[in-house]
């Protein structure tokens, strides 16, 4: 299975390719970038296609985060997903931002809980916990840290995400230290990829945003409803 993989959730512009019948990845780039995904994704992905030697109609799958995330960062992929798979005439697969961060940790060992934090301002995290054979103990949520804390504190832990230094830094104390906090920026691309080829079913991406945008219309500059 060939798959495209795009991610601009949240600091990176990133796509690859994943041929499942080779070892590793066919070809990938990644853009560490907090603004600007929308003029840099398209150019990006016609240079990894092109490494890859590959034509859109030669891919199974296009698969990309769908949040939580940067809201501007998460519409650009999901629109470029979602283009490239009407005009290839393929299927596009949503993966959420927590599940990707969490996914290499579990593979490696699925004894010890994950929590996956991303940084959503404001003292708040967008959480998720994965217990024991990667099932998930914390549905994912936007919510304070102190929350989170209380949610995710259940015994030894590992913790994964751009938030995950402000979880560690508020750990109860009279519990283990976690026995890894990752503070990676973004997800890891080859990760989002596999996660594609390993989907049972395609749906049509759509955003997981898990809270209203920061940024909100005046009431003065709103339309009259008719």
């Amino acid at each position: 299975m060939r798959i495209l993989a795009i991610d601009t959730a949240l600091a990176v512009c990133a796509a690859a390719i994943l041929d499942s019948e080779q070892p590793g990845l066919r070809a990938q780039e990644i853009l560490p970038m907090q603004r600007g995904h929308a003029e840099a994704l398209i150019p990006l992905i016609s240079r990894v296609m092109h490494a890859a030697e590959l034509q859109f109609s030669e891919l199974d799958r296009i698969a990309v985060t769908t949040g939580p995330g940067s809201f501007t960062g998460l519409r650009v992929g999901i629109a470029a997903a979602r283009g490239i798979a009407l005009a290839a005439s393929k299927p596009a697969v949503g993966l959420s931002t927590l599940a990707a961060y969490a996914a290499p940790l579990i593979a490696e060992d699925d004894s010890t809980p994950v929590v996956a934090a991303i940084d959503a301002r404001h003292d708040n995290v967008y959480l998720q916990v994965f217990g024991v054979g990667g099932r998930t103990l914390v549905s994912p949520r936007c919510t304070p840290i102190e929350e989170a804390i209380r949610l995710a504190a259940v015994g030894p832990a590992r913790i994964v995400g751009s938030a995950a230094k402000f979880v560690a830094a508020a750990w109860p104390q009279h519990l283990p230290t976690p026995s890894l906090v990752d503070e990676r920026p973004a997800v890891d691309i080859g990760w989002v990829a596999r996660l594609g080829a390993a989907a049972v079913e395609a749906m049509p991406p759509r955003p997981l945003y898990l809270r209203p945008a920061d940024a909100q219309p005046q009431g003065s500059t709103r339309l009259a409803r008719r």
